[in-house]
């Protein structure tokens, strides 16, 4: 009963607030029989959405713990007042708002600008859509003191949102997100509901007609650099957008280069919010998610796809092999394509490598590591997200190095340095300018992969997880592996217990371990890691004697546990066979995957 009594306060407090007659009719539906919807108004009301470094993402309803107007005024509150306490002449540098063209979209960008508004900032309200990466070349372009971009990437249609960039251009890493998350705390209480300021007020401005899209552009140019090649070549590219905001910029990505027009896959390159044809708009997923690019490719005549996500940040790539095989290329892959492309054209520039830099996620391959030793250039590795990958970059820049590449396994690729944060238009364009120059030398992309693994090593990776609905399973199972058996207590009071990890996980050794949970790392000299430590989510990384390297890994948004593996051999096939021994003992020994029931799943 008590439990009852709170939660029609909990109504209550949201009737009170919420100003928007379709979210607070969902609400009172579900309280006219509260008894019954009990679970739902505890999952809607019973805790606040997280705003973390990804910003605010979940699905679209009325519920304090959803994406809806009442909680994107309240972040936009907190985020203002954030900004006032932190940037220096916050109001007249601005903020960028944008949005792509799910449901909801435009009014929660709308929402957000009238909130800066109602302060005096001037607000970079973007009338038109646009791909993510826009916000935060127009941060960097117009000098804003951050950038909101209103999407759900590659989302179901349900989900919807929140995400926030700095006055540096790059998304926000700690300790903004506590900070932001702190302030929207203290802001709860709606003090402007008012979408018509967005668009009515003279604080608002588009930053189209500040000619923003048009530089953006002329910087993609300046990453082409076979224009003439691209002019006379005949190679042709079908190209989806995943009924996202995509298919404008693409057609100005292959103009910038001179590339001729690539051919549309025509039911997926209009804006959907619906996205009728696939079920999870992620190019990721593979064949599957490609197969009407796939059918379009094949009555074109096509060789290559090209594919971005909803909101344009990701790329995807597939091939058509001579035997008539579609070849999907995974991020490692792509990311391999690119790097090595990048270094051979500085090459052919005649530039010095010493202070060229690129960057990879901790859980993406290491082939730009090896690549680096071979080549002289400076590679490191960051915590996972771009977030990460953009705020280190911009460093090594200010530090004096060439920061012209960055990559992660999950499709995300930064090209040049027009943009600190993963574009999947701009680097659409620099693949498609490099494919052509290969099949001027009479290779395909998966050929050029190929001698690249040769010349290096073939690195093949195994990445997939486990579904644990248990948390204090997965608990157990970390402790387990970091304490052993037996735990018994720290000597010297650093860690709560003496570290006993694995010493052979299946037939191989164990040669390093990187834990960046409680803040270990073997490999270095006080053996204090070199990556952020981060007590809240789960994450060890373990090196083989046999080369390979996996990290475990907790996910932030779901009950899964995630391995990343990788192997390089002399051959895929005795690197594949060598790594499917250490997946199996990740299963077997570390997981304990059938003592703890845990459910497999295997990757696209």
């Amino acid at each position: 009963m008590f439990e009852i009594e709170q939660y029609k306060k909990l109504v209550t407090e949201w009737l009170r607030l919420d100003q928007n007659p379709e979210t607070r009719a969902q609400i009172t539906a579900l309280a006219d029989k509260v008894e019954d919807n009990l679970p739902e108004l505890k999952e809607r009301l019973g805790s606040r959405i997280e705003f973390g470094t990804a910003g605010l993402r979940a699905r679209m309803e009325a519920g304090f713990s959803r994406m809806n107007d009442l909680t994107v005024i309240q972040a936009s509150q907190g985020l203002a007042k954030y900004l006032l306490e932190n940037v220096q002449d916050a109001k007249n540098k601005g903020v960028v708002v944008g949005h792509d063209h799910r449901h909801h979209s435009q009014t929660f960008a709308k929402l957000t600008a009238a909130v800066f508004i109602s302060l005096g900032f001037k607000v970079w309200f973007f009338r038109q859509l646009v791909h993510t990466p826009l916000v935060p070349y127009t941060v960097k372009k117009l000098g804003g003191a951050a950038g909101i971009m209103i999407t759900a990437s590659h989302n179901p249609k349900d989900d919807n949102g929140y995400k926030v960039y700095w006055e540096n251009a790059c998304q926000i890493i700690p300790p903004h997100d506590s900070g932001i998350a702190a302030m929207i705390e203290k802001n709860l209480e709606p003090w402007i509901w008012d979408e018509k300021l967005a668009i009515e007020s003279p604080l608002s401005q588009d930053p189209a007609k500040e000619g923003v899209i048009e530089n953006y552009f002329e910087e993609l140019k300046g990453l082409s650099a076979f224009r003439f090649d691209n002019e006379a070549s005949d190679l042709k590219f079908v190209y989806t957008a995943m009924h996202g905001v995509g298919t404008p910029y693409a057609k100005r990505s292959f103009e910038a280069f001179g590339l001729k027009p690539f051919i549309p896959v025509s039911r997926q390159v209009e804006p959907d919010p619906d996205f009728p044809t696939v079920a999870f708009p992620n190019p990721e997923e593979g064949k599957g998610a490609l197969a009407l690019a796939i059918e379009c490719a094949e009555q074109n005549n096509a060789r290559i796809i090209i594919a971005n996500d909803p909101d344009a940040d990701r790329l995807a790539i597939a091939e058509k092999q001579a035997s008539g095989e579609w070849i999907v290329f995974t991020g490692n892959q792509i990311g391999t394509i690119l790097g090595s492309a990048t270094l051979e054209r500085l090459k052919m520039a005649g530039e010095p490598t010493d202070k060229v830099a690129m960057l990879a996620s901790t859980v993406s391959s290491k082939f730009l590591a090896k690549l680096a030793v071979a080549n002289g250039f400076l590679f490191e590795e960051t915590l996972t997200g771009f977030k990460w990958i953009g705020n280190r970059a911009q460093e090594l820049e200010n530090q004096g190095y060439n920061a012209v590449f960055a990559f992660e396994e999950a499709i995300g690729f930064t090209v040049g340095k027009v943009v600190r944060d993963k574009d999947g238009v701009s680097a659409l364009g620099f693949f498609a300018e490099w494919a052509v120059q290969l099949y001027n030398r009479g290779q395909t992309a998966y050929d050029y992969l190929q001698s690249l693994y040769r010349q290096y090593g073939f690195f093949v990776t195994n990445n997939s997880y486990f579904i644990c609905r248990n948390p204090q399973t997965i608990r157990e199972i970390f402790f387990r592996i970091r304490y052993g058996g037996n735990a018994v207590k720290s000597s010297d009071g650093k860690y709560p217990y003496k570290l006993q990890y694995p010493e052979n996980i299946g037939k191989y050794r164990v040669v390093g371990i990187r834990d960046l949970t409680v803040g270990y790392d073997s490999d270095t000299k006080d053996n204090t890691p070199t990556l952020p430590v981060s007590s809240s989510s789960e994450m060890i990384t373990f090196k083989l004697d046999n080369g390979c390297v996996f990290t475990i890994r907790t996910s932030g948004t779901e009950p899964k546990i995630k391995y990343y593996c990788e192997l390089a051999g002399s051959s895929a096939e005795e690197a594949a066979n060598d790594l499917k021994v250490v997946v199996d003992a990740i299963g077997n020994e570390l997981m304990e995957a059938q003592k703890n029931n845990l459910e497999f799943r295997k990757e696209a």
